[in-house]
């Protein structure tokens, strides 16, 4: 399997989660074989041991692994293996979602259900989003230097609705030192960072 995610083979890879799934549950072959494949592919693509590209192509494989798991259970009628939901959306002002658009498969990759609100999102409706669907992660993402204003404004406009959600942020013009100061929660780098963050406010 693990060879098969980091090759990007998605036919390859949805053959093999097929065979596992006759002698193992579906979370088992989430948790033992298609998360630990994509945990590899994120520590190499830390150590810049693979780039971009490699990293998509074994999102996108991997992908076509859960999506089995996601049409058996679906079929069955059981629970989905959901392990929380979380808000992405790229500021107001601000139209680079390719970013986002990572993190989001990622995100799904671990099992995680991700309401993508888009690019140039308002304030207001990243915070009536949050409380409709009662969501405990909001990820923000901004690209230019002068949509970072929005960011603040969207974070100000969450924390002002009194709605209880943590909140972290990503963009090639943030710092962590930044991220702070505009009162995120998190500042995440990358799609892997994303999904630590994610590990720690869900469990």
């Amino acid at each position: 399997m693990e060879d098969a995610v980091l090759s990007g083979l998605k036919q390859e890879t949805r053959d093999l989660t097929a065979q596992l799934l006759e002698s193992m549950s579906e979370l088992d072959v989430i948790n033992t074989k298609l998360i630990p494949a994509l945990d590899v592919v994120g520590d190499r693509y830390e150590k810049e041991q693979i780039f971009l590209p490699q990293l998509i192509n074994s999102a996108n494989a991997a992908c076509a692994g859960f999506d089995l798991i996601k049409d058996r259970i679906a079929k069955r009628g059981g629970e989905s293996v959901s392990k929380g939901t979380i808000i992405m959306a790229t500021v107001e002002g601000d139209i680079h979602d390719i970013g986002k658009n990572i993190v989001r498969v990622v995100l799904e990759n671990y099992g995680y259900r991700v309401i993508d609100l888009g690019r140039d999102v308002p304030p207001q409706k990243v915070v009536d989003t949050a409380i409709a669907e009662d969501v405990k992660l909001v990820g923000l993402s901004a690209l230019m230097t002068t949509t970072v204003v929005s960011m603040k404004k969207t974070i100000e406009a969450l924390r002002a609705s009194g709605h209880d959600c943590k909140v972290f942020v990503g963009g090639a013009v943030l710092t962590p030192e930044y991220a702070m100061e505009i009162g995120a929660d998190y500042y995440t780098k990358d799609a892997k960072a994303s999904v630590d963050v994610a590990k720690e406010v869900f469990g």
